[in-house]
């Protein structure tokens, strides 16, 4: 059965430049331990796909006896589940290990396990090196954890990081960990096939293959009865979804797939993330229009502006494509918010060539923005290739130049909304205030609002908005 959602933003888009220093705790697990039971601990780092997992790896380790746990001191397992996208992410997670391994200490039994794409990547290292872990395992081989646990029980440290060309954990059915019960994060595919020449996802994730369809309506069917009223379909490139029926041979394309989403119900909300701008056709476009709970706000990293960088980038598309995409978008769902994904600094980058990155944020009017300075990752094609030639200190100036333009841009964005009414999905209390509810609009802006009575949690309502920050919507319901 599909159970409750990660407090994680569902609608922070899946990004192959992301840092990944935040980790993800058990907040909705039990709190006492019970006598007897086994319990599990795990964090999460990086995209939203990892945190996606996490929730299928307890499901996993729940058929097996074991139960989340918000408590390390007293979990039977400790689980990080690992982002290798960014130097950073790394050194994260090995100062984490070191303090699991006072836990281990002062609990004897306890035992240590690195998943995900740090596991792939550094592979038998982690227990050769840090002497901290007990077992890794690879994005595609964690029906293996129990195994690799009851091994590790008796000693044996366990490795487990084979790739799979078919894997999709279609039948398992995610525990939905530090749920609000409203929004849930579907999974529909794996792995990459770009080749971007910065990203690291390729090997550790593997190839692209697509989830049953019928698997994935399913599972939204399913939470929408459970009272969930927004999910988020999540890929490394969702565009790119293709699975074909068996028995009829039909192919299932992403624009058809979000089509039978939409249909499971029409207070059931999509979103879906990432985007490849290859691969946003003008199909997915009218498909979008076409259906009011189809939200209107896609993610489209465009990483660079200049051309020349697009193509040491690997990004199969060049400046003039990705506006060409842009356009469209505005052309046929004009009031769609588009974020990015924009990484500064990358090898050989002129000052010019930075400037180009400035102007398509302008021409593309970007909403928000994941900005990142380059951060060479062992094992790239561009770290092979080309050095990483451009200073530090200048690849901090120029990502400082696009925070600021960003938030420049988003303010003027959301003062546009100012007087406007946008439906909005209750989330929960708003931060500040337990007299305010919180919530998104379909274009993914967060929206803060007061309560009125006789409404809760996970229902929809009309909010007008009366004034803006550069990140929220202040507003009243009307």
């Amino acid at each position: 059965m599909y159970d409750n959602n990660p407090t994680l933003d569902p609608h922070k888009p899946l990004d192959e430049s992301q840092q990944g220093s935040v980790y993800f705790k058990n907040a909705d697990a039990p709190g006492d331990p019970e006598k007897g039971t086994r319990h599990f601990y795990i964090e999460s780092y990086g995209c939203a796909m990892n945190f996606s997992d996490s929730e299928i790896v307890a499901s996993i380790l729940g058929e097996v006896g074991f139960q989340p746990t918000r408590d390390m001191e007293i979990a039977d397992l400790i689980l990080i589940n690992t982002c290798s996208i960014r130097e950073k992410a790394e050194q994260n997670v090995r100062q984490r290990l070191r303090i699991f391994d006072q836990v281990k200490k002062r609990r004897k039994g306890t035992l240590v396990g690195v998943l995900g794409c740090m596991a792939e990547r550094l592979k038998a290292k982690l227990m050769e090196e840090e002497k901290l872990v007990d077992m890794v395992l690879g994005p595609d081989a964690y029906r293996d954890l129990p195994k690799l646990v009851a091994e590790a029980s008796q000693g044996e440290k366990g490795i487990n990081v084979l790739l799979s060309r078919e894997e999709t954990y279609a039948d398992i059915s995610p525990m939905r960990l530090d749920s609000n019960g409203v929004v849930a994060f579907i999974s529909i595919m794996r792995g990459c096939d770009n080749m971007c020449s910065f990203c690291v996802v390729p090997f550790t994730r593997g190839r692209e293959r697509s989830r049953n369809a019928f698997s994935i309506i399913a599972e939204a069917t399913d939470l929408y009865q459970r009272g969930y009223r927004e999910v988020t379909l999540l890929g490394q490139n969702v565009d790119s979804y293709k699975w074909e029926n068996p028995d009829s041979k039909e192919v299932v394309n992403f624009a058809n797939l979000l089509e039978m989403v939409a249909l499971v119900h029409p207070d059931l909300r999509i979103r879906f993330s990432t985007s490849h701008p290859k691969d946003i056709t003008d199909e997915v476009l009218y498909t979008i229009k076409n259906h009011e709970n189809i939200c209107n706000y896609i993610h489209l990293p465009v990483q660079s502006g200049n051309s020349r960088v697009l193509k040491l980038m690997n990004r199969t598309y060049d400046r003039e494509w990705y506006l060409e995409r842009v356009k469209a978008i505005y052309r046929i769902i004009p009031d769609c918010a588009i974020s990015a994904d924009i990484i500064t600094g990358f090898c050989s980058e002129t000052e010019e060539e930075h400037q180009d990155t400035l102007s398509i944020m302008k021409e593309s009017d970007y909403t928000m923005s994941y900005m990142f300075y380059y951060s060479e990752r062992p094992g790239t094609l561009a770290a092979r290739k080309y050095p990483d030639d451009i200073p530090l200190a200048v690849k901090k100036r120029r990502l400082q130049d696009v925070v600021d333009l960003q938030m420049e841009m988003s303010h003027a964005n959301n003062k546009r909304d100012i007087g406007k009414t946008f439906k909005v999905l209750i989330e929960g209390n708003s931060k500040k205030s337990d007299q305010q509810f919180k919530g998104r609009s379909g274009q993914n802006k967060m929206v803060i609002f007061d309560k009125k009575e006789n409404l809760k949690v996970g229902d929809y309502v009309q909010v007008k908005i009366n004034s803006v920050t550069r990140a929220t919507l202040l507003g009243e319901i009307v």
